[in-house]
């Protein structure tokens, strides 16, 4: 090859490196002038996801909150009922002696606002857990106080006696009845 057409192909292939140089900056711009574009749509969902994602945080803490203060309604005179149970355990072996003694005029009148208290209690949320001689006994629900053999074969592993009544609010136990069962 003689040294003419050295320096033409050289001339070409430098055009060409020109040219690829040219087509590579035309397509980089073409990319930069896209690639803001497909950031922003990226961005923008990203936002998109996050304030969902808050939104759905947000309406989980209402709805936490609203169930926790309904909770507290139900049992915000707790501490109150507790103090009075010994009253209500007072009233009921007060009127226990009053029919045994057989004064009607003071056992109406004890009756009277033992029924006064318990209706109060009761419409604020008060309950008495409904316990008798013969029930199954539940180690969730009774509180066993001790053993005693059985009288027959039917009340083994039953409530043969309550000693103190048991009490809750709502769903909440608040003092677990007391028993005795047989063995």
């Amino acid at each position: 090859m003689s040294t003419k057409d050295k320096t033409k192909e050289a001339d070409v292939s430098e055009e060409t490196k020109v040219n690829e140089n040219e087509a590579s900056t035309a397509t980089e711009t073409k990319e930069e002038v896209k690639d803001p574009l497909a950031e922003l749509q990226a961005d923008l969902e990203k936002e998109k996801d996050r304030n969902l994602r808050l939104f759905a945080e947000f309406e989980n803490f209402k709805k936490r909150t609203a169930r926790e203060r309904i909770d507290l309604f139900k049992t915000a005179g707790q501490s109150v009922m507790e103090s009075i149970l010994p009253v209500l355990d007072d009233f009921d072996r007060a009127l226990n002696e009053l029919n045994k003694s057989g004064d009607d005029s003071h056992l109406k009148g004890i009756e009277l606002i033992n029924n006064k208290l318990r209706e109060t209690l009761k419409s604020k949320g008060l309950e008495v857990i409904e316990t008798k001689q013969g029930d199954v006994f539940n180690a969730d629900n009774h509180e066993a106080v001790t053993q005693i053999p059985a009288p027959n074969k039917k009340l083994k592993g039953k409530i043969i006696d309550v000693i103190e009544k048991g009490y809750a609010i709502g769903d909440k136990i608040i003092r677990y009845p007391k028993v005795v069962i047989g063995q």
